[in-house]
């Protein structure tokens, strides 16, 4: 059975993100879409998820704990979690190596905390826009010693990429899928990467506002919906 996914949402506790996006008008507007499971995946903390995670789960709305990791590289990281607590342990570890550099809301944006009514409860003080303390192949590692599922974000930008910063996807990082944009069509990114085609592409929004959210155009085959599922999936390659 395919059901509809977005595994690259961030909520307004990223500074890029909009102050609109909190936890109830995420799923609203992801089930609004026709969406059966999204990611929440803030930078470099994982503050908003369990608020997001209790409020798709009042909805209907699977939603999997997850993290985009800025690398001592600068490459951005899509790292998936089976469960919230795993997350947690590793978006801890992650945030404590960021540097101790304070957020600047006038230049940034705010780094919300918000609960799962969507009553903003704190803010995060220490800028998520750094770039953490652990290489790529940490990252990779750590990851998998947590269960997780690491996947180079928006493989085809010219910025804050694996491709654009490394030059090319390392083969002891095992790497078997990657996320592309979904605004660029799959002849384009054959004709721009042919490489690509030795690897499974998940496309995904990157939402920062409640509009980028995806529409049901993007599935994943699945026995039934669950976070093993999606796992078995990804990992398995029935995409």
């Amino acid at each position: 059975m395919k059901f509809a996914v977005d595994l690259h949402i961030h909520t307004a506790l990223s500074p890029c993100g909009d102050e609109d996006m909190t936890p109830n008008n995420i799923v609203n507007m992801a089930l609004l879409k026709g969406l059966d499971l999204i990611a929440v995946t803030d930078h470099n903390c994982c503050a908003n998820l369990e608020a997001v995670i209790d409020a798709g789960r009042n909805k209907g709305l699977l939603v999997i704990p997850g993290i985009e990791v800025q690398s001592k590289e600068e490459v951005h990281l899509i790292c998936l979690f089976k469960n919230l607590t795993k997350a947690c342990e590793f978006g801890d570890l992650i945030y404590d190596s960021l540097p101790n550099i304070a957020n600047n809301e006038e230049l940034f944006g705010k780094q919300l905390i918000i609960d799962a009514s969507d009553t903003v409860i704190g803010k995060v003080d220490k800028l998520l826009l750094s770039s953490s303390n652990y290489s790529v192949n940490e990252i990779f590692k750590i990851v998998r010693d947590f269960d997780g599922l690491c996947i180079p974000a928006h493989i085809d930008r010219p910025g804050y990429s694996m491709i654009s910063n490394l030059g090319f996807i390392p083969n002891d990082l095992e790497v078997r899928i990657v996320e592309v944009s979904r605004k660029i069509t799959a002849e384009n990114i054959l004709s721009k990467m042919a490489f690509i085609k030795n690897y499974k592409q998940v496309v995904s929004s990157d939402a920062h506002y409640l509009w980028d959210i995806s529409e049901r155009d993007y599935f994943v085959d699945m026995e039934y919906l669950s976070p093993s599922q999606l796992f078995e999936a990804l990992q398995g390659f029935k995409l």
